[in-house]
């Protein structure tokens, strides 16, 4: 039977109407208390807004349970959620709101009078949903102004507009590498089969309680909501200044699942982990990027009793792959085999199979395969294409998803990353993966944060660019760090130059935000150096 996202926490209701369901500070939330939050923002939108099927409602929030409430409820009235990363700056949410043309926005008093320049062009926005107690005064023109907590005084009764699985549920926006964000469009078969396989090989259970640090922009992020809702399980939010901020949390909640990228577990690794967290901590997770061997070696050295999966995943299918813990020490750098109800090829250009070790693009298929890029036809058309190999006899074209990725797969069928097509360095006529650079550089303990970068050079092409971040108690010297990557990678593999920084930029979702690294140095080697 066919599920719709907003049915995960409804039937967990049904099912446990007391048991915790979202946890934020001092507030705790029962799954009873969610269910008619739900249906109370669904009819809000629907019968007092009077919102249409499949209109975008924006929510512009730090993780709190109005958060949760107003995407699931957008669900639940047959709308579509359109999740805004608290951090962006109001020229990017601008250009969100008015790319999908929102209807309403959930957003806090202060934030909106922030955001008054940018909703004046927003031509399509009709209501503007504030929460918290403020008295700001927030001009009024196109759209009207509606209090959270006066828009859900009256429970009404449901009048949803009727969807099926297939319909659209969600828009993420994702940075990408160059231009401004597109919007991935999901339905609400991609979302609930996505949190199926992923609870599935984690064994999610209704004890469990997982830690929500990843913006819920963030298709990973947001699925520690529907993983959790999926099984009966409880989800506590946080938004965090310091990485040790997350230890006490782990330890006061006594948590059993944390989500992370790797910038973040770079930080995690270098902390004390007090013993009494891996008692209850079971698993903890990585996507978004491959995490340094040096990074793994040290979280299992503080975890002993805590499973880790590596995974990989792209926002146009949700999770592609995942290692099972039992394979850490017998597949080093493998990123595993595809999830429960996925497909996964690695192909030629042309889209023949590749043969067993030899590099070609990563092309997922099945019902994790999301919509297409928002009012963008042509970028759809260059992602998703007919998937290889489809037999002649069927009349209408499958499409998968062309990652963009190189990857390669081994005789037994496990997979190993390269490196993104538009990351992939190409200097004097070598094709470089930075992840490989990035392995050593790590594993040297000389760093904190590093990004391998291909920077324009008048002979090479391209040179090797290192950006790095020095480790407590370690300088900025160049050449400790040389003498490392001199002994580990061949001459055409070693930094031309490394750059050192106090810090690496990321984008909002954590990941090192390579594509502002290069725009910086683009000129290093060829005048006009920044």
């Amino acid at each position: 039977m066919s599920e719709l996202l907003f049915e995960l926490p409804l039937r967990s209701a049904d099912r446990t109407p007391g048991a915790r369901a979202i946890i934020h500070r001092d507030t705790v939330v029962d799954y009873a208390s969610l269910g008619r939050a739900i249906e109370t923002f669904a009819v809000a939108a629907t019968s007092y807004l009077g919102i249409g099927k499949l209109e975008r409602i924006a929510v512009y929030l730090p993780k709190l349970p109005e958060t949760v409430v107003a995407m699931f409820g957008t669900a639940r009235a047959g709308c579509t959620f359109v999740p805004v990363n608290p951090l962006l700056k109001p020229a990017q949410v601008g250009h969100i709101l008015r790319d999908c043309n929102v209807r309403v926005l959930v957003t806090s008093g202060e934030r909106a009078e922030a955001l008054t320049d940018e909703l004046q062009s927003c031509t399509d926005l009709r209501h503007l949903v504030l929460t918290g107690g403020g008295n700001e005064a927030i001009p009024q023109t196109r759209y009207a102004v509606h209090r959270w907590q006066n828009l859900m005084a009256d429970p009404g009764t449901p009048r949803p507009h009727r969807v099926i699985d297939t319909d659209m549920v969600s828009i993420f926006y994702t940075s990408g590498s160059t231009g401004k964000p597109k919007g991935v469009v999901l339905s609400h078969r991609n979302m609930v089969t996505g949190a199926h396989s992923v609870a599935s090989y984690l064994g999610n259970v209704p004890e469990d309680h997982l830690l929500a640090v990843l913006p819920f922009s963030f298709d990973y992020g947001f699925s520690q909501l529907s993983t959790a809702f999926q099984v009966g399980a409880s989800v506590t939010l946080m938004d965090y200044l310091f990485a040790r901020d997350i230890l006490a949390v782990l330890q006061r909640n006594r948590i059993t699942g944390l989500a992370g990228v790797p910038p973040l577990w770079s930080q995690l690794a270098d902390l004390s982990w007090p013993s009494t967290i891996t008692e209850h901590l079971r698993y903890v997770t990585n996507s978004g990027g491959a995490m340094p061997g040096a990074t793994l070696r040290k979280l299992r050295d503080a975890l002993p009793r805590t499973q880790v999966y590596l995974m990989y995943g792209l926002t146009e299918a949700f999770r592609s792959t995942y290692l099972p813990p039992s394979e850490l020490d017998s597949r080093p750098g493998s990123m595993g085999k595809a999830i429960p109800n996925a497909e996964i090829m690695v192909v030629r250009p042309d889209g023949s199979a590749c043969a067993p070790d030899e590099p070609g693009e990563l092309v997922h298929r099945g019902s994790l395969v999301s919509l297409g890029y928002w009012n963008d036809p042509e970028k759809t058309a260059e992602r998703f294409k007919p998937c290889p190999g489809q037999d002649k006899g069927l009349v209408l074209t499958e499409l998968a998803v062309w990652s963009g990725d190189t990857v390669r797969k081994d005789e037994d069928g496990f997979l190993y990353f390269v490196g993104r097509r538009d990351e992939m360095i190409k200097t004097s006529g070598y094709r470089v993966s930075p992840t490989e650079i990035e392995e050593v550089v790590f594993a040297s303990a000389l760093v904190a944060d590093a990004a391998a970068i291909g920077v324009p050079h008048p002979t090479l092409g391209q040179a090797v660019v290192l950006v790095a971040a020095p480790a407590d108690g370690c300088t900025s010297d160049d050449a400790p760090l040389l003498d490392v990557i001199r002994k580990e990678l061949p001459a055409f593999m070693v930094p031309a130059r490394i750059v050192w920084r106090d810090a690496l930029p990321r984008n909002p979702n954590g990941k090192y935000d390579r594509a502002s690294l290069a725009t910086e140095l683009k000129n290093l080697f060829t005048g006009g150096a920044s």
